[in-house]
């Protein structure tokens, strides 16, 4: 038996989707355990492309049992909505995903909180995506917030909803004119929680039962390390926690059942929003790695910041969750490049740094140490075999493996479940490459 935690390793939108969904049949439960709404992530395979924000992405692997555990926070109308979506598309969702009861919702008011607060910052936007995921986090803190629960009595959640709606109004007059969300709004918030009734369950029992008899879970994580609330590029992170240890106790189960950690990487670097990024590239190079690797967000659309591969913060981020192996995605969209460079440390005014700064604004002020490669300038897309990729291409994994200390055992050369290099992935327990 294996129960793995997926994480990302870098500022989200590494590819976890097409991770998580690759890893799937391994894996009899699927589980959800952080973010909202605020993330996606994208899966296709063959000529099928779909994109998930709420539900997990082993629903596409027909024999998984799939759950949205307590650490989400679930905006009911866009979880309908996307249930409607992808059961369109042929692909049982009701059947097979439970949410937890204990999961909070993300109330109209707390969307509208979010826009506002973000409008107000001006210039130091943080770069939310104003799906009100940070202020309904703040209520579950502050125990005012709704549990999906209560939708098994209609009467309760109407009640406790229509005051937590007041309380997020009263918070909304600090901001002049900004809009109040309508009592249709708020009813068809609690119609669409209402309607999620017949899905919600006690996952932590369920996932107990289910450890206990054996039955391997894979724990798939939104967001990314640097984004971590805790850890991450503080004020400039979601607000939930994204690292790997996280993801057991925040479904009712003990962290001493996690057997693996994979850590997914892009084999550069992106960041949506704002926020330090000390390999940012804002020229033409930039620019290319937007548009041949489509960095753009599932969520909101917006383009993504890109820049080279930062193995400073890529290191951090395998310590604080004991990462034992990688995945490696859109190593096709570096082919074209002369030459690719990885940041192997910082410089902070006159002082050498090789550890990733726990204050935000030396790390906006961090300039890259980079280490060069010569490009591989040859075609690696859809390859599937690690000795068929070009030699330059294998010489870039290895030393990426070397600077992170741990092996690269999936990488991806395309966005389709088929264009993925395995190896020697299984037994979970186990991480092995080929030599």
């Amino acid at each position: 038996m294996a129960n793995v935690v997926v994480v990302g390793g870098q500022w989200g939108d590494e590819g976890k989707g097409k991770v998580v969904d690759l890893l799937c049949p391994a894996f009899q439960h699927v589980v959800r355990f952080n973010g909202g709404n605020n993330a996606g992530h994208t899966v296709r395979f063959a000529d099928r492309h779909f994109a998930l924000h709420l539900i997990p992405s082993g629903i596409l692997q027909p024999d998984c049992r799939c759950f949205i555990g307590p650490g989400v926070v679930v905006d009911p109308v866009a979880l309908l909505e996307e249930v409607r979506i992808v059961e369109e598309q042929a692909v049982a969702v009701r059947s097979r995903l439970t949410v937890s009861s204990r999961a909070h919702l993300v109330l109209p008011g707390h969307r509208a909180l979010d826009v506002a607060r973000e409008a107000s910052r001006g210039a130091s936007r943080l770069g939310t995506t104003g799906r009100g995921i940070g202020p309904a986090y703040e209520a579950r803190a502050g125990r005012t917030g709704v549990r999906l629960g209560l939708a098994r009595n209609p009467r309760r959640l109407r009640e406790a909803v229509a005051a937590a709606s007041q309380e997020l109004e009263q918070a909304l007059q600090r901001f002049p004119g900004a809009p109040v969300p309508t009592p249709e709004e708020i009813d068809r918030t609690v119609e669409a929680a209402l309607a999620l009734a017949p899905l919600l369950g006690d996952i932590a029992t369920a996932l107990a039962a289910a450890d206990a008899a054996g039955q391997s879970i894979l724990f798939e994580g939104a967001q990314g390390s640097l984004l971590d609330l805790d850890h991450g590029t503080y004020p400039y992170v979601t607000s939930s926690g994204c690292l790997a240890g996280f993801a057991a106790p925040s479904c009712g189960l003990p962290a001493r059942i996690i057997t693996g950690v994979l850590g997914v990487f892009k084999a550069y670097t992106t960041r949506v929003g704002s926020g330090p990024f000390p390999t940012e590239l804002v020229d033409s190079t930039g620019e290319y790695l937007r548009q041949r690797g489509n960095e753009f967000g599932t969520t909101t659309g917006r383009p993504r910041r890109t820049g080279w591969f930062d193995a400073v913060a890529a290191r951090a981020a395998v310590r604080w969750s004991g990462i034992e192996a990688v995945a490696l995605t859109k190593l096709d969209v570096l082919d074209e490049l002369d030459e690719i460079r990885i940041a192997t440390g910082y410089r902070i005014g006159d002082a050498a740094r090789e550890e990733l700064p726990d204050d935000v604004d030396e790390l906006a002020g961090a300039v890259p140490v980079d280490e060069t490669m010569k490009g591989w300038k040859a075609n690696s897309s859809g390859i599937t075999a690690f000795g068929k990729l070009p030699r330059l291409a294998r010489r870039y994994i290895a030393r990426l493996e070397e600077l992170l200390g741990v092996p690269a055992v999936l990488v991806s050369t395309g966005p389709r479940r088929e264009e993925t290099i395995i190896r020697r992935l299984a037994p979970l327990t186990r991480w092995a490459v080929n030599p």
